[in-house]
């Protein structure tokens, strides 16, 4: 069995720190590394998270390095899970789970912010060409190969695992996402920060990543997770839905409404059968919320992935001056 190591960023001393470092303890980790600033000087409280995840992946001791955030109560089997993931496919150089359908910060916006994360993620097991660092192991080697997370171009939460995926995929790599193995997300999301975040933090950088990776551009966009086919054609109904009201014509936006309601049903039944009737049928406003932040990135990413070519170009112009 190949030995784990658990890295928890944590330079903003969260307060649910205690909690998620107490139940990797139990998962039985062979080394806990927790980067909370303490040892890193006088300013280490604010190293970014890239900086901190690759700090504590350099000190760990383990083959295989296993993210946790912060904010994540992983299940007792999690690392369990994971050591006999890596044991039987020596291929294998990275795997990532999922939130479990138990979100324990309350409200409906957290609990349906969450649930759509473990619900997307339970759509998608198997091969996968990206990483999730909320929960994700990979092979500490591969990992520094690449490089690490990239601090520099996401000194925020935000796309970076993404980011390390696609660099690890394009070295060869195989990653999976199992499902089964799982933890408590303890955030509670606002309306207002799931929004932002939504945009600013995930939708932006995301769609600016995939211009600079080639992907929009060649017409083969990953279809993984957020970028599934229903996840498309959904977004395309919250617009028609909003377009249609605009134009004061309601069959339409119903009809568009129905579409989207039909595509996400096994989403909306899971959201009944945790929360009940009533926060379903708030969910779905919340969904189209969700869809319609997600178009209002593609052309923000647009301007963002311009704006971060032009400048590329102007430094290497630079360089070649010198």
């Amino acid at each position: 069995m190949p030995t784990l190591s658990v890295v928890v960023p944590a330079t903003d001393r969260p307060a649910t720190l205690p909690r998620a470092v107490a139940a990797i303890e139990r998962a039985g980790a062979d080394e806990v590394v927790v980067v909370d600033g303490r040892d890193d000087g006088e300013h280490a409280h604010r190293l970014p998270v890239c900086a901190a995840r690759n700090l504590g992946a350099r000190r760990a001791a383990g083959d295989v390095v296993v993210f946790v955030d912060a904010d994540v109560e992983i299940h007792a089997d999690a690392l369990r899970r994971i050591g006999e993931r890596f044991r039987a496919r020596p291929e294998l150089t990275a795997v990532f789970g999922s939130y479990d359908d138990s979100p324990s910060a309350g409200g409906t916006v957290a609990a349906f912010r969450n649930l759509l994360h473990h619900h997307v993620h339970h759509q998608a097991g198997g091969p996968a060409e990206t990483f999730w660092s909320g929960l994700g192991a990979v092979r500490r080697d591969a990992f520094l190969a690449v490089g690490g997370f990239d601090g520099d171009r996401f000194p925020h939460p935000s796309v970076e695992d993404v980011d390390l995926g696609a660099r690890l995929v394009a070295a060869g790599a195989r990653i999976e996402l199992d499902p089964a193995i799982q933890g408590t997300h303890l955030k509670a999301w606002t309306l207002r920060t799931m929004v932002a975040t939504d945009f600013a933090r995930r939708g932006v950088p995301w769609v600016a990543l995939l211009l600079r990776s080639g992907q929009l551009r060649a017409g083969r966009a990953s279809t993984a997770l957020n970028l599934g086919w229903r996840h498309r054609l959904s977004a395309l109904a919250c617009t028609l839905a909003v377009s249609a009201l605009a134009a004061r014509r309601p069959r339409v936006a119903a009809g568009a409404v129905g579409v989207l309601v039909g595509l996400n049903r096994d989403f909306y039944a899971l959201l009944a059968r945790r929360r009940g009737a009533r926060e379903a049928v708030v969910g779905v406003g919340l969904h189209a919320v969700h869809h319609l932040t997600a178009v209002a990135s593609v052309p923000a990413g647009v301007v963002v992935h311009l704006r971060d070519r032009r400048r590329s170009q102007r430094e290497r112009a630079a360089e070649g001056a010198r």
